[in-house]
């Protein structure tokens, strides 16, 4: 059973990362995390968000990107979803440091960063309708 869940959009604008990082950030805090659980959090999202903006909009002001969030127990799911133009090798684009943008100087870091701070990470795709990013982390 739930606890509590939120469901936020915003347009798929560089400084709505941020936004994304406080809104998720003030909903956890009812879970008291450490300073670190709550950093790797914030963190993960930003790279998810991040990469929605950039890979799945390619940086057009014009998409949307849904957050949903749901707490159960001591645990937390987040998705992060575009309706951008997804992914075709969803394997190849979670290798480290693979990255699909180059030009941009991109590192190719953002799943693994996303795998190492959350517990779970799971990514589906399809390519011209968008990428769903599913993360949880269990605080203590």
């Amino acid at each position: 059973m739930l606890d509590n869940k939120i469901s936020i959009e915003f347009q798929s604008l560089s400084q709505n990362e941020g936004f994304a990082r406080v809104a998720i950030s003030a909903f956890i805090a009812q879970l008291d995390p450490t300073i670190d659980e709550m950093a790797d959090v914030k963190t993960a999202v930003s790279e998810a968000v991040t990469n929605s903006i950039i890979h799945g909009y390619e940086n057009k002001k014009d998409g949307i990107i849904r957050i949903e969030a749901c707490i159960s127990g001591n645990n937390v799911i987040i998705k992060v979803i575009d309706y951008g133009k997804g992914i075709i090798d969803v394997e190849k684009v979670m290798e480290p440091l693979y990255t699909s943008r180059p030009d941009l100087e991109r590192s190719g870091m953002g799943f693994t960063v996303m795998d190492t701070f959350m517990d779970t990470l799971q990514v589906t795709s399809e390519e011209g309708k968008g990428t769903t990013v599913i993360m949880s982390k269990k605080f203590n």
